[in-house]
């Protein structure tokens, strides 16, 4: 069985937090945040912008979630329930990780104090039924859809990321999605709006080379 698994990157400020009384140092951040408008997403066949509803979370998965350097399952940083903390708030996912004592560990703790790395990403599915997304015409230039995720089934990992496994204009969405969009793409409001922005740029077009 194939997983329609997604990754998304987030640009977010990741913190080092000392222990009380310790030498030691957790990694704390958002892997999400909810309803905060992606940049332009996708491929020259599609480029949409992403939003994660303030309940997408309700119910996931996320028992067994690790954390990971680069989305590397050789690079573990922690687990949930063991070293891997994962709260859901207002705001979105918060994680807090207290990294297993290795190198990989420790190179990225000092690369995080550098400012060398601060991103994250995070692993997810969307489940196969009506109403986890909904995908609308947008009117903005450039960008054909607005992509709202409303319910995540599975949570796989958060991680913390040098370069993005999938920068922003090559996210991937699912074959569920995918379909969503080729059924929009049939509705006939659809096709009378895409023949008058594209009049509307022709115009323009015109008027600058008078």
């Amino acid at each position: 069985m194939t997983i329609d698994l997604e990754k998304r990157q987030v640009t977010t400020t990741i913190n080092l937090r000392q222990i009380e009384d310790s030498d030691e140092q957790v990694i704390e951040g958002y892997a999400l945040k909810f309803n905060k408008e992606s940049s332009i997403l996708g491929s020259f066949y599609m480029k949409f912008r992403e939003l994660i509803d303030a309940h997408a979370l309700d119910g996931t998965e996320m028992n067994d979630v690790v954390a990971t350097f680069n989305h590397d399952q050789n690079q573990v940083l922690g687990r949930a329930n063991v070293n891997l903390e994962l709260t859901v708030d207002n705001i979105g996912l918060k994680f807090r990780v207290k990294p297993t004592d290795t190198q990989y560990a420790r190179d990225l703790i000092a690369n995080i104090k550098a400012g060398v790395i601060n991103q994250c990403s995070f692993a997810f599915t969307i489940p196969d039924e009506d109403g986890a997304e909904e995908w609308v015409n947008s009117d903005e230039e450039g960008v054909d859809y607005v992509r709202t995720i409303m319910r995540i089934d599975h949570l796989y990992d958060v991680s913390v990321v040098t370069t993005p496994a999938y920068p922003d204009t090559e996210a991937t969405v699912g074959a569920r999605s995918k379909k969503l969009v080729e059924e929009l793409r049939k509705d006939p409001k659809w096709e009378t709006e895409k023949r008058n922005l594209l009049m509307e740029l022709d115009k323009e077009q015109l008027l600058e080379d008078i």
